[in-house]
């Protein structure tokens, strides 16, 4: 909750009374507080590649965590890779591969993500939610493994779920050809 007040901060010092909010992943769940907590403030809500935290999420699989706790920082890079995108998009697109990160983000921060993103837990204020939303998830994901979408989304009033079949974590970007326009429809559209 802290970071959506965060989130509030900037909306003031920018002057935006209302905005459309779009939050991937762990910005998904600052983006669920923010809508909870300050209805006011959203206007519509995407949800990408996310969960409502806690004991209702749908937890990745250990191997996976594991993969991700080696001490090898190649390991590591590839095991993101892979979790963001499928084999066939990394082949035909070399790089830079900005949604895995920065390679030089200090450890605390990185530490201190993990433990936010741990101790995430909208389950109870998700109802609450006004805005009209719109939940978003690749099918393939196994980082924020996929079956977390529908719960969000029969957890929020009116929801809708698209759901893009065959793509990761990252489909905001290795299928942005269905992403982008779901989205802009959605943000556009009359309600």
């Amino acid at each position: 909750p802290r970071v959506a007040e965060d989130a509030v901060a900037v909306l003031d010092a920018a002057g935006a009374g209302r905005a459309h909010v779009y939050g991937t992943s762990m910005g998904g769940r600052v983006a669920q507080w923010l809508a909870a907590d300050h209805p006011e403030r959203v206007d519509r809500l995407v949800l990408g590649c996310t969960s409502p935290g806690g004991s209702h999420a749908v937890d990745r699989d250990p191997d996976v965590t594991r993969r991700l706790a080696q001490h090898d920082a190649a390991a590591v890079r590839q095991a993101l890779l892979d979790l963001m995108y499928t084999p066939a998009w990394l082949a035909a697109h070399p790089g830079p591969y900005r949604t895995i990160g920065e390679r030089d983000t200090p450890p605390h921060v990185l530490r201190r993500h993990r433990i936010a993103s741990h101790r995430h837990d909208a389950w109870d204020v998700l109802p609450d939610i006004t805005a009209p939303t719109l939940v978003v998830h690749g099918t393939d994901d196994v980082f924020n493994p996929a079956a977390n979408a529908p719960l969000l989304a029969e957890r929020i009033p009116g929801a809708t779920l698209r759901l893009i079949p065959g793509a990761r974590h990252a489909y905001f970007e290795e299928r942005r050809d269905i992403a982008g326009p779901l989205v802009l429809d959605f943000l556009t559209a009359d309600v």
